[in-house]
């Protein structure tokens, strides 16, 4: 059985463990957002110990194929955005 969670779950946990208004909390989850955001766009690393890393990966242009017409199509370079997780985390999903 899947979970999903998301911002708001995640305010709701914050409101709930440390007494914040809602407010509080969702400005918080919002500035971890955005800073992860800000640092990826400057082409800078997200490492937060006991989780993972956020990193970019630059992707070259390349030739593809049109699905739907069997054209060749051109690809452009483009960047991605790669996590690799801790090891604690991995050990704490096995």
């Amino acid at each position: 059985m899947s979970t999903t969670v998301n911002k708001k779950d995640l305010a709701a946990k914050l409101v709930a463990e440390y007494d914040l208004s809602k407010k509080v909390a969702e400005g918080c989850i919002n500035t971890v957002f955005e800073e992860i955001m800000n640092t990826l766009k400057e082409d800078g690393v997200v490492d937060i110990y006991g989780f993972g890393k956020f990193s970019l990966s630059e992707r070259a242009a390349r030739m593809g194929l049109n699905p739907a017409t069997g054209e060749k199509i051109e690809i452009p370079a483009s960047k991605a955005v790669k996590f690799k997780a801790s090891k604690s985390l991995k050990d704490a999903v096995k």
